[in-house]
């Protein structure tokens, strides 16, 4: 049995099935949409997701309900490698992937809450993991208390310098940064 027909059998008669496909330049309207209803406080700009999706669309996803052919969006992800430790300060744009990004970094993964509990983040990272695996670790600054969430997937608290301290409490009072060691990794 397939995961799309796993999530239908587990979903209410009502529910769609929710399903993830690459993102495009056409989706960044309703990413921002999805991104102000569950991140108000944390704002970016549409250039922002828009760069990410040009630079590095193997890592950028969009959510989507029934075929996956919609145009609205129950959520997305939004990765890319990076230079360890370094990861981008809110709302800012990268210029480019570094050639020698060491390091892969999820910067967003939102699903909205009436398509939460259907193991459709489960879905996405698996997709992530497999293409972190390139890299010798990953990171995320989790916010409003996700942390737990992360570390099913076996990210855990790392000590960080002052300098990336600094950046991560742009993300909020509460934000954390977080590493995983990751499988199978062909670099460095």
């Amino acid at each position: 049995m397939d995961v799309a027909t796993i999530a239908k059998a587990k979903s209410p008669a009502t529910a769609k099935v929710a399903t993830w496909r690459s993102m495009s330049a056409n989706d960044i309207e309703s990413l921002v949409r999805v991104a102000n209803k569950i991140h108000p406080d944390l704002p970016e700009s549409d250039q922002v997701f828009a760069e990410r999706v040009t630079l590095f669309p193997a890592g950028c996803l969009a959510l989507v309900e029934d075929d996956g052919s919609g145009d609205e969006l129950c959520g997305y992800v939004i990765s890319h490698p990076i230079r360890r430790r370094q990861p981008p300060a809110l709302d800012s744009l990268l210029g480019e992937i570094a050639s020698d990004a060491d390091q892969y970094y999820i910067h967003d993964l939102v699903i909205l809450p009436e398509v939460r509990g259907r193991g459709l983040a489960r879905q996405c990272m698996e997709k992530l993991l497999a293409i972190a695996k390139r890299y010798n670790t990953t990171s995320i600054i989790s916010v409003y208390g996700t942390a737990t969430f992360w570390g099913r997937f076996g990210f855990m608290v790392e000590e960080i310098d002052e300098g990336l301290k600094m950046k991560v409490l742009d993300y909020g009072d509460d934000a954390t940064y977080l590493e995983r060691k990751n499988e199978e990794s062909t670099s460095n």
